[in-house]
């Protein structure tokens, strides 16, 4: 007679039960199955906090009634050109809020200068970007950490922690070379954790002529009297024929400016991910057969005392995936105490030029490492699950 619901459903609890009891016995096996997969979630985990890193820095940075005006056609600073007199024109557009000394409108030059990391001596491109007085009002979470800000006119910069971190040379008290000269970093800032940390901050009518520039720009950052009046600032600056421009929101330009380094870094992962998952599948297949293989007769006095093969195949697949929640479980973990918060620097392919960020173990990350650990669990315990319960009880009962 066939076992009804409620008897099938304690037989899945006997046959379970009596396999979790006996993990010890297979302690070896089961820890290398633990930890081969431990292994994937915290390198998977690991390398996926980066990305999002990269793209919390980005999200830092921008403020939903800020926009940037670039010139048309150019997808960065780096590409972009405007002229003194153009700059001014965005300055007058409607939609623009205004603060006691004018419209809070930054007309800015961004270049590119060499330093070397700390941790490699390496050199590498930091950004020195040249502002004007409206450019602390536009970035409202700048925040002064040592030291004070440049004086207007004056060879000084300030330094973004970020960079003052990761690159040699950048403590307050030393100096910056600058085309030929040296300026004095008087100040250390720190900007909500946005990717101005990663940059140094100088007057940009000083910039201008140290690197030939002229009265010339790369892009105004403005703050907009509330997010609605974006789309009167864009129309205003698109439609007038002295001006050739580019207006984003501050968003959604550093959304795209991190899009190429995080796809990148989401694709590597990835692929690296299921190159070890399937190392950890194997270990995990190769557990549950051993398991199952050590449990053969048991299996089949179960099966011979009236036990179906559903709860067999129910029990072999629950016990792998306990030991995959275990691996999954401090896998994250300790991708959790290693990386989350662990600083660092990178290119943004996007400018050329170094990004500094923190590594972001996030809740739903964690929650996707243990998923994928669970999948190889799953996958992992099928098959031995499926021979467990096709293995005829009369062949099994004369194995030893």
């Amino acid at each position: 007679m066939a076992a009804g619901p409620l008897n099938w459903f304690s037989q899945v609890v006997s046959v379970t039960g009596f396999g979790l009891r006996t993990l010890p016995e297979r302690k070896g096996s089961s820890a290398a199955a633990v930890f081969g997969i431990a292994g994937v979630v915290a390198v998977m985990v690991g390398v996926l906090s980066i990305a999002n890193g990269i793209i919390q820095t980005m999200k830092n940075s921008a403020a939903p009634e800020n926009a940037i005006v670039l010139r048309s056609g150019s997808d960065t600073e780096m590409m972009s050109g405007l002229s003194g007199d153009n700059a001014k024109l965005v300055a007058e557009a409607p939609g623009i809020a205004r603060y006691t000394d004018g419209p809070i409108a930054s007309s800015e030059l961004f270049v590119i200068i060499n330093l070397p990391k700390r941790s490699t001596g390496t050199d590498a491109n930091v950004p020195l970007r040249g502002v004007v007085p409206a450019a602390f009002e536009v970035r409202d979470r700048f925040r002064l950490t040592e030291g004070r800000r440049f004086e207007w006119g004056l060879n000084e910069v300030v330094v973004g922690a970020g960079a003052a971190r990761e690159f040699a040379g950048l403590e307050l008290g030393g100096s910056l070379e600058v085309g030929s000269e040296r300026w004095p970093i008087v100040g250390i800032f720190e900007a909500g954790g946005g990717i101005a940390e990663s940059e140094i901050w100088c007057d940009a009518a000083v910039l201008q002529p140290a690197y030939r520039r002229g009265n010339s720009y790369q892009s105004v950052y403005a703050k907009l009297t509330a997010r609605g009046a974006f789309p009167e600032f864009k129309d205003s600056l698109t439609t007038d024929p002295r001006l050739n421009v580019k207006v984003l929101h501050e968003d959604e330009y550093y959304s795209s400016q991190s899009a190429m380094l995080t796809n990148l870094i989401t694709g590597l992962g990835t692929i690296v991910a299921l190159i070890m998952g399937l190392g950890a599948f194997f270990g995990a297949l190769n557990t549950m057969y051993t398991a199952v293989s050590a449990r053969t007769r048991e299996i089949a006095t179960l099966r011979a005392l009236g036990f179906s093969g559903g709860p067999v195949v129910i029990s072999v697949l629950l016990e792998s995936l306990v030991l995959a929640l275990v691996g999954g479980a401090i896998g994250g973990g300790l991708a959790w105490i290693a990386f989350d918060g662990f600083r660092a620097a990178t290119i943004n392919w996007s400018s050329f030029s170094q990004v500094t960020f923190a590594f972001d173990v996030t809740p739903s990350l964690l929650v996707q490492g243990i998923v994928y650990a669970l999948l190889i669990g799953l996958v992992g315990g099928l098959f031995p699950a499926i021979r467990a319960a096709r293995l005829p009880v009369a062949t099994a009962l004369r194995e030893l």
